[in-house]
């Protein structure tokens, strides 16, 4: 008899052993199962991070506002006197079907063939100095000239002294700043809207 109990035992004790291995395995099998789970999470949680700071950074901070886009289903007619834009400058409707040549103008350039660069991705940097400011113009066209769909050029009357304008973008402001007007024009050049 002692010798089956002995026997039973070590039969529980095998048995029991084994459970516990079963145990641990599930245990084990499970705790890697979450650190899985928890490592997709956590890298799904970084890249949100990421995209939300980036978006940010590059999207949500181009600069300017945005307003209402007229209609420009149609070029002006030859002596056909542009519409009261609902912008000053203007940043879209009806315009002529030419264009403004790309980089600075000395002299105002009109708001119909304005609009007509802005349509076709152009951005415009326009000022207003009635008493001169060469130091401005200076510092805007060598922004200007880096890039080629934009203008510079003189809009008397503004009511800042430096406005951008892009398609239905309209940024404006008194003091210079250069990273601004740079990240205007790199987020909304050569947009075509056509």
């Amino acid at each position: 008899m002692k010798g089956s109990n002995q026997q039973e035992v070590r039969k529980r004790k095998h048995q029991e052993a084994k459970v516990q291995r079963e145990v641990e395995k599930r245990r084990r099998k499970a705790r890697k199962k979450l650190l899985k789970i928890g490592s997709i999470v956590g890298a799904s949680l970084v890249v949100l991070l990421s995209g939300y700071l980036l978006y940010g950074r590059f999207v949500g901070k181009r600069g300017g506002v945005t307003v209402s886009v007229m209609s420009a289903k149609y070029h002006l007619a030859p002596g056909e006197l542009p519409p009261n834009y609902t912008t000053d400058p203007p940043t879209s409707g009806p315009h002529t079907p030419y264009l403004a040549k790309w980089g600075v103008h000395r002299e105002p350039i009109p708001k119909e063939v304005q609009v007509h660069n802005l349509e076709d991705g152009g951005v415009i940097v326009h000022y207003n100095c009635p008493d001169g400011c060469p130091e401005l113009v200076e510092k805007l066209e060598g922004i200007v000239k880096r890039f080629d769909r934009v203008i510079l050029a003189p809009s008397p009357g503004m009511d800042k002294r430096i406005a951008l304008t892009a398609w239905g973008k309209l940024d404006e402001f008194d003091n210079f700043d250069e990273e601004r007007i740079v990240r205007f024009i790199k987020a909304y050049m050569g947009i075509d809207h056509h």
